[in-house]
């Protein structure tokens, strides 16, 4: 995001530093706005906000997302760092007109990892106030074969808001289906690794353990 908030500067170090050490990293496929969007999310996991954010400054988009009153309440902080509350739709189209990205999860709420819950109709409508492109991301913070989480996102085309739940449950049923089908222990193919996060320890210990390995005669 712009300005000089050093709050908000301090805010969104701790948030990437955290990112960097608490996942494995950041991996994105698809098509990525160019402009101000709204990113129709399903909401798995605690870091889905925070990883998107991730995605969003790493490519220097400004970012919004939309966050319910009582999580705002417990961290109002967070507004300095782009969060705004489900009600300030306003604010969220005139940041979208601006060339913002703004994140909102038309399930409301975290929900369990499968097929998509009732989808609300905000999404759409900040997209169509704003003149924006309404763009379903399909995202999974997930526990392959190493040590820390990884982040994928899988980012479709823009849609009309009629065509939004499918679009949505498409590319999460794609993703699920790419990690599904994977080997765990190598990188996810078609797609591009934009953060790198914590190496696993056997992954830093790769290099030593294959140098003593030849000093020893143990291969």
């Amino acid at each position: 995001m712009s300005g000089a908030d050093p709050v908000g500067v301090l805010l969104r170090a701790s948030i990437r530093h955290s990112i960097r050490t608490h996942l494995g990293g950041v991996w994105v496929r698809g098509p990525l706005p160019h402009g101000g969007a709204v990113l129709a999310a399903n909401h798995h996991s605690w870091w889905d906000g925070y990883v998107l954010g991730e995605v969003a400054a790493t490519l220097g988009a400004d970012f919004r997302v939309l966050m319910t009153a009582r999580q705002l309440a417990r961290f109002p902080f967070l507004r300095r760092v782009g969060v705004l509350g489900v009600e300030e739709v306003r604010p969220a189209v005139r940041a979208a007109r601006a060339g913002a990205w703004v994140v909102v999860f038309p399930e409301g709420a975290i929900r369990p990892a499968g097929v998509l819950r009732q989808v609300k109709p905000g999404a759409a409508w900040i997209a169509r106030t704003a003149g924006v492109p309404l763009v379903p991301v399909a995202l999974r913070v997930v526990l392959r074969g190493g040590q820390y989480p990884e982040a994928y996102l899988r980012f479709g085309r823009a849609v009309g808001a009629p065509d939004l739940v499918a679009a949505l449950s498409r590319e999460l049923a794609a993703l699920e289906a790419d990690l599904a089908g994977s080997d765990p222990e190598q990188p996810l193919a078609g797609y591009l690794r934009l953060t790198a996060g914590r190496a696993s320890d056997h992954e830093r210990l790769d290099w030593p353990s294959r140098a003593l390995a030849r000093l020893t005669g143990d291969r």
